[in-house]
């Protein structure tokens, strides 16, 4: 008699009870990938190579298979937790010894790296000193505490101060003259903006338009924080359906600054497109600039393409860095190493690695976290399924025993 059959059973059904209590333990553990025990049966070699009467001698575990399928997406209030919705692995650092998660549970440490629970860095693209990302090899994402230093109005990433306005045509020539600015008689309307010099001052740009002659063209004029208003160098002209015909953009007249800036804000350039002379009162449509003062960093998030970015007091927002994802080409090669961290194999195959949203790489959400993707109900019905399986093999183990005992009692 061979017990074999049967102990094999048991054994089988063990690893198997290991495998969906393992399951069932993680149910609640973020980026947890649940796990499958394959079973292959077990035959002695035959010389003779006949398989007509070959009886198995039990059963084995052929593999562990990891499923990776797409966890339950859930929101957090912590905006560097970070899921992945789709393929593709966070990848993680420590000092050089790369790894791989699917559990984003990130915070900033004390040097400004975003980190997970066990100190291993996230990885991703760097950001230079304007936001501008280099596709580069990936690097720990390092968020920089300094503020942002301030843009002039005049910048040329600021672009070019923008002002859309209607102009009544129905309005004359003022009664008064000349020009001064504290006399509104003087002057038919008004408008203001803040502009930036380049230590990010802000300054109040005031434009005052006056009909030049009945029917005819406006004068600007503008003064900067209630200096001595000076005229714009072209007047704004306007065709008989109210179209504005002067060329765009106009240079801004310069003011001496107090406020210790190397150079002036000005000369600056402004543009008028868009502006009308309709018979309808003077009112503005839009006023812009881009220039803006110095500002702390107040909140971080990240977009679905896997770009950090900052929030500053200043109202601004900068581009830190860009998260990438990792795929392979056998996932389940990769070696599992605990703390929902995977490492390369030669089964698995070298790491492919770029933005998320590119190939079959996922999307990422910031404030949320991918669920376990462990299913408690199918794991429940497996736990009874491999209990009847164990039982069943132990009661061929006792049938064995009972007929050897037969046997042995013979006289």
């Amino acid at each position: 008699m061979s017990f074999q059959q049967g102990l094999s059973g048991l054994n089988s059904s063990a690893a198997a009870l290991d495998v969906i209590s393992n399951n069932i333990a993680n149910a609640n553990s973020v980026g947890f990938k649940s796990a499958t025990a394959h079973f292959a049966d077990v035959f002695a070699n035959s010389l003779s190579g006949s398989g007509a009467a070959q009886i198995g001698i039990g059963s084995t575990i052929s593999g562990i298979q990891q499923n990776f399928t797409q966890g339950n997406i859930t929101a957090t209030n912590n905006p560097l937790d970070i899921s992945i919705n789709g393929g593709g692995f966070f990848r993680m650092d420590r000092n050089g010894d790369i790894t791989y998660s699917r559990a984003g549970q990130f915070h900033l440490d004390n040097a400004g790296y975003i980190v997970n629970d066990t100190a291993l860095r996230l990885t991703g693209y760097p950001a230079d000193a304007n936001g501008v990302i280099s596709a580069s090899s990936p690097v720990d994402i390092q968020i920089s505490a300094s503020q942002i230093p301030p843009r002039a109005s005049n910048d040329p990433l600021a672009g070019t101060i923008t002002a859309a306005l209607n102009l009544n045509s129905q309005n004359g020539v003022p009664a008064v003259t000349p020009f001064n600015f504290n006399n509104p008689q003087t002057y038919n309307y008004s408008t203001s903006l803040s502009v930036f010099d380049t230590l990010g001052v802000d300054h109040n740009l005031t434009m005052y338009f006056q009909r030049a002659s009945a029917g005819g063209p406006w004068n600007v004029y503008g003064t900067l924080d209630g200096a001595t208003p000076q005229a714009f160098p072209a007047q704004l002209a306007f065709n008989t359906s109210g179209v504005l015909t002067t060329a765009m953009p106009l240079v801004l007249p310069s003011w001496a600054l107090t406020t210790g800036a190397t150079t002036p804000w000005s000369p600056g350039r402004i543009d008028f497109s868009g502006s009308t002379q309709f018979g309808s009162v003077s009112s503005v449509d839009r006023l812009t600039q881009g220039g803006y003062s110095s500002g702390s960093l107040t909140g971080l998030s990240a977009g679905a393409d896997g770009i950090v970015q900052g929030s500053y007091s200043n109202g601004q927002t900068r581009n830190l860095g860009q998260i990438v994802l990792a795929t392979f080409a056998n996932p389940n090669g990769l070696n599992s190493l605990g703390n929902n961290q995977w490492a390369l194999s030669s089964v698995s195959g070298p790491e492919l690695v770029s933005a998320p949203g590119t190939g079959s790489r996922g999307v990422l959400q910031s404030a949320s976290i991918e669920e376990s993707n462990t299913d408690l109900t199918a794991e429940l019905v497996n736990l009874i399924t491999q209990q009847r399986n164990y039982q069943a093999n132990a009661q061929s183990i006792k049938t064995q025993d009972q007929i050897l005992q037969s046997l042995v009692n013979l006289r």
